[in-house]
């Protein structure tokens, strides 16, 4: 009764309704101009959790970890003067570039010297200038082989690879101005590498989220395109005729504005997932108009009665299609439940977006067709040639003649795949989603390599007391540690106070590396109290202590070696660190931005697998109200597990691992297959409860009457998806093709096992009858 009401209020108010959907998308639209990308890596963890709390108290008391972009150079020419003094003109130039807020190499390098006169020490620039002679360059070279201090740090073990330091403003880290500073930063090195014949690699983690930004951009355009091409050109094979063409690909574009001015009314901006959002829109969006203008064509073909036919559309077709779109927004909408910011953002916007989409699919199809000329004798609908005919006559005697082959069929499946489910590999990279072959993944690799990596890991030592870091025995305790974390070959050396001391002592003694040790008893007294006293003028020793020099901090480069052995080294290391320092006594913190990495990414896995649960719950629940009794349920709700089985399957064998960007597959298909189990089961249930027919038959009528629907927009989806697989991002490349093959799956299942199961719940329920007959017929 309420969708017959529906129907007459859109139809009896069309220009009114037309009116104020235009008004309201132009405002969307004036919304969607504001989108911008994100500049920052998103919340993966809840401001809630412990890591993420101690992590935000660790930037606010020694700043960002993560504001260095690196270059890096191999050359057996370090030291020979032209490549010296160009190396130090880049450096120079880069420094003298708005926005940056320091620069260290081979060749602006930092000496710290004792300063008599005040008892501190200070850092003054080894040169200030270019070098006229070899012989000067020369000297240079000794002198930074005799500050240990840079070891490892600004040139390579083997002395042929060497590094430039550059570090960022804070105040431009995360927002489009880090776009002009990296760019300008570029520009200085071409020249430098046309002068010298030279690769310059660059790296680190302000220049790698500045390339992803710039891939999420290009992608956003180029998926949105190619779903609109795609849906459009399988709209025209399937209608064959120029109006249900343009007109739902005009309604989804409309869907994609309101997705995009929702995004930005949020204070949402594009991020790696959000940025799918539009072309998830058509491709979801456009099996509505599909459903909506099938049924059209069909009833005016009975009736001749062009505003009778959309009233029955709206009416019969509209509580389908909202049930349906129900159960898909609740495969996005169950990402909000994770708590991480940026899968709640992406699960918020895609839920509703998908609902505002069927709203202004099933408003406007049917008001902008009322205007239109009433369909031709050669417009019977979707086109369903001898092909798709004989395909579902085959599908149809295989459900109700072979139904132990395909019980037989699905069992081997689930056989394989669950081998396959075994091998599935739970790993995360921070850099997982670019392309083997880019050069942001090769320049890193060179970091790896001669550096051990540029991501930054940091430990965080609170003493638990004021002044607590100012004696020579806590200070021999954070030696050991350092010498613990750095015997691992996935970290490199580290940069900390005791480095700084290290480095002040052979400072004490006039530069003499012999004396690039910890201060012994007798020498504390100096060389703490020149520290204490160096204060903010020595920024090295200011970088490690907090005003109260109860808490230190412990800098490490690693390796990105993913979450997987990273979670190994890290369980590893928290006994040996307990060890050294008494957890009653210190509290001791591993952290910095790859350490939430890797712990957002536990985190996200987890809950995922959550939500994933959650969403058949729902689903479920939405299947349950629909269709009443548990063995509906179980029939509607198997058909759309296998698939998600075989996908883990397939992950399994092909050696995909499961990681945040794969696992939201899972929820995601479970939502849009189940479209397919509602589509079907609706069309059975209102022929049952309609017509005297025999479940047999219904089967056979829903297989051939709504089995096309469904091979047609698996087709979409198929298609639709696939498009994600022109991304350079390897996590939205699985996404899209694993989501195809998955969806595929589903309609085969839908189309066979799920009739499959009814005609052998009408056989169980027949025996039961002549059971209960035969007993009633004893007992007379």
């Amino acid at each position: 009764m309420i969708w017959k009401k529906i129907a007459t209020l859109i139809l009896k108010n069309r220009l009114t309704i037309l009116f104020i959907v235009l008004v309201l998308s132009t405002f969307m639209g004036f919304e969607a101009s504001k989108v911008r990308l994100t500049y920052n890596a998103g919340k993966i963890l809840p401001v809630t959790d412990s890591a993420y709390i101690h992590y935000m108290h660790f930037r606010k008391l020694f700043g960002e970890d993560a504001t260095a972009m690196v270059l890096g150079v191999k050359s057996p020419n370090l030291f020979r003067k032209d490549f010296f003094n160009d190396w130090y003109l880049l450096g120079h130039n880069i420094g003298k570039i708005k926005g940056i807020s320091g620069v260290v190499s081979l060749a602006n390098i930092y000496k710290l010297q004792k300063d008599t006169a005040q008892h501190r020490f200070v850092l003054k620039p080894l040169i200030t200038h270019t070098l006229a002679t070899q012989q000067a360059v020369d000297s240079v070279r000794q002198q930074v082989y005799n500050m240990p201090f840079y070891k490892g740090l600004i040139l390579s073990g083997d002395k042929q690879s060497s590094l430039m330091a550059i570090s960022l403003d804070t105040k431009i880290l995360n927002t489009p101005q880090r776009d002009k500073v990296i760019a300008a930063i570029l520009a200085q090195i071409k020249p430098f590498e046309a002068r010298q014949n030279i690769t310059v690699h660059v790296s680190g983690q302000p220049y790698i989220r500045t390339v992803v930004s710039k891939l999420v951009s290009n992608e956003f355009v180029l998926f949105l395109g190619l779903s609109l091409g795609i849906t459009a050109v399988i709209l025209l094979l399937f209608f064959r005729s120029f109006y249900p063409v343009i007109f739902p690909v005009i309604v989804v574009v409309f869907g994609v504005i309101w997705s995009l001015g929702l995004l930005v009314l949020k204070g949402y901006n594009i991020t790696l997932l959000t940025g799918i959002i539009p072309p998830l829109i058509v491709i979801i969006g456009i099996p509505n108009s599909i459903f909506l203008l099938n049924k059209y064509y069909h009833e005016f073909a009975l009736t001749g009665d062009k505003m009778a036919s959309l009233h029955t559309v709206i009416e019969k077709v509209g509580i389908t299609t909202f049930i349906a779109n129900i159960t898909t927004a609740i495969g996005f909408g169950v990402l909000c439940f994770t708590n991480s910011q940026i899968l709640t953002e992406f699960g918020l916007i895609a839920s509703v977006s998908i609902m505002l989409t069927f709203v202004l699919t099933l408003i406007l199809i049917p008001i902008i067709f009322s205007y239109l000329p009433a369909p031709g004798k050669s417009q019977s609908g979707i086109k369903d040639g001898k092909v798709m005919k004989a395909l579902l006559l085959k599908v149809n005697y295989l459900v109700h003649h072979q139904r132990k082959l395909i019980y037989g069929g699905v069992m081997v499946l689930l056989l394989i795949s669950g081998y396959g489910l075994s091998l599935i590999n739970v790993n995360s990279y921070i850099v997982d989603d670019l392309p083997k072959k880019s050069s942001t993944l090769t320049d890193l690799k060179f970091f790896e390599y001669n550096f051990k990596g540029v991501l930054p890991l940091d430990v965080s030592i609170d003493t638990k007391r004021k002044n607590g870091l100012m004696n020579l025995a806590m200070i021999h305790k954070l030696e050991r540690l350092e010498n613990l974390i750095s015997s691992y070959p996935e970290f490199s050396r580290s940069i900390s106070l005791t480095q700084v001391l290290k480095y002040s002592t052979q400072a004490f003694y006039g530069g003499d590396s012999s004396y690039y040790r910890l201060p012994d008893d007798m020498e504390q007294n100096f060389i703490l109290g020149y520290a204490a006293n160096s204060g903010k003028s020595n920024n090295m020793l200011h970088n490690y202590l907090d005003s109260t020099k109860q808490i230190t901090r412990v800098s490490f480069q690693m390796v990105d070696v993913g979450s997987k052995k990273l979670n190994v080294i890290f369980d590893g290391l928290r006994p040996r660190i307990d060890s050294i320092f008494n957890p009653e006594k210190y509290h001791v913190e591993l952290t910095g931005s790859s350490v939430i990495f890797v712990k957002g990414a536990n985190y996200m896995v987890k809950n995922l697998y959550q939500s994933l649960g959650l969403a058949i719950i729902l689903i479920a629940l939405v299947m349950w109200i629909l269709f009443r009794g548990v063995r509906m349920i179980a029939i509607s709700i198997l058909p759309n597990l296998i698939p998600l089985i075989f996908t883990a399957g397939i992950m399994g064998y092909l050696g995909i691992a499961l990681k945040p960007s794969t696992i939201l597959i899972f929820s995601i298909a479970m939502g849009i297959s189940s479209d397919q189990t509602i589509y079907f089961l609706t069309r059975y249930r209102n022929e049952l409860r309609t017509t005297g027919k025999s479940i047999s038959q219904i089967v056979a009528d829903t297989i051939a009457e709504t089995g096309i629907s469904m091979i047609y927009i698996a087709t979409i989806l198929f298609f639709g998806f696939g498009v994600f697989a022109a991304s350079t991002f390897g996590g939205t490349v699985a996404l899209g093709i694993l989501l195809s093959v998955t969806l595929l799956v589903a309609m085969i299942c839908n189309l066979t096992l799920l009739p499959a199961f009814l005609l052998s719940a009408e056989k169980f329920i027949d025996k039961r009858k002549s059971r209960d007959t035969d007993t009633q017929a004893q007992d007379i």
